[in-house]
C-alpha cells in the first residue's frame, strides 16, 4: 500500500476542477417518418426530468450537496438542466481524487456553491442521407476537494455513447500552510486512468494532454460495429447486401468525422 502524504492547506481549497463531455449517439433512419420518430424518441428518452435524475445521481457520487436546480425542455426538441452544488461536509474524509474508476449506473441545470452541473442536448439529422445524431454536452465543475472524475463511468453508461470527447482541467491554485502555491492536488497522467475496464476495452481512444497546464483530453469511439444497433425502425435483414454496405459506410463516415473533428472527402474502400 502506498502512503500519500496529506496536503495541509491554508484555508479553503480554491482549485476548480472541470470535467466536460460531448457524448454522441448515431443512428440511421430509412424514411423521413422514421427520422422524425427517432428524434422524438431520443428527445423523450433524455428529457429534462430524466437528465435531472442523472445529474442528481452525479452529485451523490462526487459527494456534493444540491443547492438549486433549473431545467427546461425546448420546442421542437432539446433540453437543458443546471444544478448548483456545494461540497458535502459529512463526506469530507471519503473524498478522493485517486486514479480509480467511479461507479456505474443502474437538459438540466443544477447550481452548487461555487460549483455546478450542466447538461444540454442537441438532437439533429442530416437533410439527405438518413443519418441522425444526438449530442449531449455535460459539464461537472467543482471547487474544493470533491472530484468530478468520480462521475466519469456513470455518465458514459447513462447515455447511448457511440463517441465521447472528454476534457478535464484543473484551474487556479491553493496554498499550503507554509504559503506555497499548489496548482493541482492529485496525480493524473490521463483521463483513461479513471475509466472502468469494460469501458477501456470497448472504445478506441486518443489522448491529447498538456501536462504543464493541467489540461487532459481524451477521445473515445466504440470499437465494435453491429449495424442493427444503429438502425431505427428497420432490421439489417430487411436490406439488400448493397444497402447494408452503403448504410454502413455512411454511419462509419459520420462517426469518423466526429471522432477526428474534420470532414472526410473520400472514404477508403
Amino acid at each position: 500500500m502506498v502512503n500519500r502524504k496529506k496536503l495541509k492547506l491554508h484555508g479553503f481549497n480554491n482549485l476548480t476542477k472541470t470535467l466536460s463531455f460531448n457524448i454522441y449517439d448515431i443512428c440511421y433512419t430509412q424514411t423521413d417518418a422514421q427520422q422524425r420518430e427517432y428524434i422524438e424518441y431520443i428527445d423523450e428518452e433524455y428529457n429534462a426530468e430524466r437528465l435531472t435524475h442523472i445529474l442528481s445521481d452525479v452529485a451523490d457520487i462526487i459527494g456534493a450537496t444540491v443547492l438549486n436546480i433549473a431545467r427546461q425542455d425546448y420546442d421542437p426538441q432539446g433540453a437543458s438542466v443546471t444544478i448548483l452544488i456545494s461540497e458535502e461536509p459529512i463526506m469530507a474524509e471519503q473524498l478522493s481524487n485517486t486514479e480509480a474508476p467511479g461507479p456505474l449506473p443502474e437538459t438540466v441545470v443544477g447550481h452548487l456553491d461555487k460549483s455546478h452541473l450542466t447538461v444540454h442536448t442537441y438532437p439533429e439529422s442530416h437533410p439527405e442521407n438518413g443519418i441522425s445524431t444526438f449530442r449531449a454536452d455535460i459539464d461537472v465543475s467543482t471547487c474544493g476537494r470533491i472530484s468530478p472524475l468520480k462521475a466519469l463511468n456513470y455518465l458514459i453508461h447513462s447515455f447511448e455513447s457511440d463517441i465521447v470527447t472528454l476534457d478535464y482541467r484543473v484551474r487556479g491554485f491553493t496554498r499550503d500552510v507554509r504559503g506555497k502555491k499548489h496548482f493541482i492536488d492529485h496525480k493524473i497522467n490521463s483521463i483513461q486512468n479513471y475509466l472502468a475496464r469494460d469501458t477501456l476495452a470497448s472504445y478506441q481512444m486518443i489522448d491529447v494532454n498538456v501536462f504543464q497546464e493541467n489540461i487532459f483530453h481524451t477521445k473515445m469511439m466504440l470499437k465494435e460495429f453491429d449495424l442493427d444497433t444503429y438502425l431505427f425502425g428497420i432490421d439489417s435483414s430487411d436490406l439488400t447486401a448493397a444497402e447494408r454496405k452503403r448504410i454502413r459506410r455512411r454511419l462509419e463516415r459520420e462517426m469518423l468525422e466526429i471522432f477526428y473533428g474534420e470532414n472526410i472527402n473520400k472514404m477508403p474502400k
